[in-house]
C-alpha cells in the first residue's frame, strides 16, 4: 500500500512538473516586452542605440526559443525564462543610465551648435576680406549665398535642442561647421594665391 501511495505521489509530482514547464511563461514574456517597451519609449534607440538594439535582439531570441520549445513534445521553457530575466534586468538598467546618456547627448548637440556658429562666424570674416577682382566675384557671391543658407538654417538647430532631438541637432549642427569651414579653405586658398604674386614682386 505504501509503496502505490509513494509511486502514485512521485508520478503526481512528475505530472505537475511537466505541466509547470510545458506551460509558455506568459507572465515573464509580459514583464519582459514591458520592460523594453518602457525603456524604448523613453528613447533608448536615440541615446543608446546600440543598447536598445541588443535588447531587441536579445528579446527576439529568446521568443524564437519559446517558439522552438512549442513545437516540442516535451516542452521545457527554462531556458527562456533566463533569457527573458535577462532581457527584462537589461532594460531596467538600461533605463537607470538613460538620463545621463540623455544629457550626454544634449551636451554634444550644444557643443556642436556653439562650433558650428563659431565656423560660419570665422566664414564670414574671411569672406570679407576676400580677394575682389574680376574673376573671383562670381566665386564670392556663391560663397555669400552658401554662407546665408547656413544662417538661415541655423535656428533649426536650436528647435531640435528644444525638442529633445539631440542626435539630429549635432548631425544637423556638424553638417554645418563643416560647409561653413570648407568656404573658410576656399577664401584661404584664394587669399594665398593673391598674396603670392605680390610678395614675389617685392622681391
Amino acid at each position: 500500500m505504501k509503496s502505490t501511495l509513494s509511486y502514485l505521489i512521485s508520478i503526481t509530482i512528475l505530472i505537475f512538473m511537466f505541466t509547470a514547464c510545458s506551460k509558455q511563461p506568459a507572465q515573464e514574456i509580459s514583464a519582459a516586452k514591458s520592460a523594453v517597451d518602457t525603456v524604448i519609449s523613453e528613447g533608448a534607440e536615440k541615446y543608446a542605440s546600440e543598447d536598445a538594439k541588443k535588447l531587441n535582439a536579445d528579446l527576439t531570441a529568446a521568443m524564437d526559443e519559446i517558439k522552438t520549445q512549442d513545437g516540442k513534445f516535451m516542452k521545457n521553457y527554462d531556458k527562456a525564462k533566463g533569457m527573458l530575466a535577462k532581457v527584462k534586468a537589461d532594460a531596467e538598467t538600461l533605463k537607470t543610465g538613460l538620463a545621463a546618456k540623455k544629457e550626454e547627448a544634449k551636451n554634444n548637440a550644444i557643443a556642436s551648435q556653439e562650433a558650428a556658429k563659431a565656423a560660419i562666424d570665422e566664414a564670414k570674416s574671411l569672406l570679407s576680406k576676400a580677394p575682389k577682382g574680376k574673376g573671383s566675384s562670381a566665386d564670392i557671391e556663391a560663397m555669400k549665398a552658401d554662407i546665408k543658407g547656413i544662417e538661415e538654417a541655423f535656428p533649426d538647430v536650436q528647435k531640435l535642442i528644444d525638442a529633445e532631438d539631440y542626435v539630429a541637432a549635432s548631425d544637423k549642427a556638424n553638417a554645418m561647421k563643416d560647409k561653413a569651414t570648407e568656404i573658410s579653405g576656399q577664401i584661404k586658398q584664394a587669399m594665398e594665391k593673391v598674396g603670392a604674386p605680390k610678395a614675389a614682386k617685392k622681391k
